[in-house]
């Protein structure tokens, strides 16, 4: 087997640079599109679906998004399983990457396209479909994607260094498509509100997909991976992955890290527009801020976690988001200036992003390779994909609190609710982080490598 270098490593996370830009795009910018404030309305957009609540305090994008990522997690067993068994002879990751790509980066446009031009139970229906596909195909490309991650990086160190290298492409795709608006601004005066925004996400989609062909084409599987398809079915599979015991304390926490961090990412825009008042096209300005400063800590982070461990720095950056999320409850009623109240909140971001960016995906390779160091079965595609099962089931929980919760009371008080919400959930989340044992997964893996070593 071929020696992963930095020049692969970079080809590797281009890919990733492409799907966390139609991530961003849908994540960002779907309720923000769909459930406009005034200030929107008064730009020219229009109401395309239903509004406001309908059953209970919850609201159509709200039950169609959280529809959306439950459908989304329960399809990723079956891709995995699907993945983690193919005996294909370019591999068993990179044939599911390549047939998606395309499509995935077309649905996510389509998404954004409502079939009737007000609001219409028609538009709701589409909405859903399109939201289903988008779903489907992203799974089809980040969950074997994903799996490459521990077979490309052979030991927890090299894990941290194609985490790292990701987590930069995934931050700077994020940050991409947080332009949208200020790329639509081009294009407002000729073809108005909606319109500018579909045509801004056809060319991000555009650029994504070629990002997305770019692992495809530029790394051959077999040259770097040699490991045994799984034979178990998807759902044995799963009920393996989750038996074991320090997998599932990982996963406990990390459900509540992503019902915080979806609600801040789907707030970001409301936090900025509505509690702070700056312009939406000020968004990307403070994510790029928010971006460079994370790639800034990255280089501190890669060699702390490889000295001390990842579990402190993780449990410490929960802790810390949990602050950042709390002061972000209180923007705009601070006394301080609105621009630097928005760049306090893109700086303070920015130290635990650059830790949760990188180390909770070296965390769940860890604990993937020392399972197969003791059962003998490689299912890496599967621990990836239960991971992101629990993370979609914390988005769809995140997104039903966060339309509901965004209504409550008046002069943006909803708003202020959500960030606190999300801080109390991610403490939570750190907090549970601190019951997994770090040193067994470990010891397990180094076991494992002089074993090897031995052998040969």
């Amino acid at each position: 087997m071929k020696k992963i270098t930095n020049k692969v490593l970079w080809i590797f996370a281009i890919g990733q640079l492409g799907w966390s830009m139609l991530s961003g795009i849908v994540s960002n910018w779907l309720v923000f599109f769909y459930m406009p404030d005034n200030s929107e309305i008064e730009l020219g957009q229009k109401y395309f679906i239903t509004q406001g609540s309908i059953f209970l305090g919850l609201t159509v994008i709200g039950i169609i998004t959280a529809i959306g990522r439950l459908f989304d997690a329960v399809t990723d067993p079956w891709i995995a399983s699907k993945s983690d068994r193919s005996r294909h002879k370019d591999g068993r990751r990179i044939p599911f990457m390549r047939a998606i790509a395309v499509p995935f980066a077309l649905v996510t446009v389509l998404i954004f396209l409502s079939p009737v031009g007000k609001v219409s139970w028609w538009n709701n229906g589409f909405l859903l479909v399109t939201l289903l596909l988008f779903y489907l195909f992203m799974t089809i490309y980040c969950t074997p994607y994903n799996a490459l991650l521990p077979e490309l990086g052979r030991d927890p160190k090299d894990r941290i260094n194609v985490s790292t290298y990701i987590s930069v492409t995934f931050f700077v795709g994020n940050a991409i498509s947080y332009l949208v608006p200020n790329i639509a601004g081009m294009f407002r005066g000729s073809m108005g509100y909606a319109n500018s925004f579909r045509v801004t996400i056809g060319i991000l989609a555009a650029v994504a997909a070629i990002c997305m062909l770019v692992p495809v084409f530029g790394i051959k599987e077999k040259d770097y991976v040699d490991t045994t398809p799984s034979d178990t079915p998807a759902f044995a599979s799963l009920s393996k992955t989750f038996g074991n015991k320090e997998f599932r304390k990982f996963v406990a926490s990390d459900i509540f890290y992503w019902v915080a961090l979806t609600m801040f990412q789907t707030g970001l825009a409301f936090y900025i527009t509505t509690l702070i008042g700056l312009g939406s096209d000020k968004t990307f300005m403070l994510f790029a801020i928010m971006t460079v400063m994370s790639l800034v800590f990255y280089a501190p982070v890669n060699i702390l976690a490889k000295k001390m461990g990842k579990k402190k720095l993780v449990m410490a950056a929960f802790i810390f988001f949990s602050l950042v999320f709390l002061f972000t409850a209180f923007a705009g009623k601070l006394g301080l200036p609105k621009m630097v109240n928005g760049i306090m909140i893109s700086f303070l971001a920015s130290v635990p992003m650059a830790v949760l960016g990188i180390l909770p995906q070296a965390i769940v390779a860890d604990v993937a390779q020392a399972d197969s160091i003791k059962t003998g079965e490689s299912r890496e595609g599967m621990f990836f994909a239960a991971r992101t099962f629990a993370m979609k089931l914390g988005q769809a929980l995140a997104m039903v609190l966060f339309t509901s919760i965004k209504g409550i009371g008046s002069g943006g008080f909803g708003l202020r609710l959500t960030a606190a919400v999300a801080a109390v959930l991610c403490l939570i989340g750190g907090l549970i982080l601190g019951l997994y044992k770090e040193k067994e997964v470990t010891d397990v893996i180094a076991e494992g490598i002089k074993a090897d070593g031995s052998d040969e």
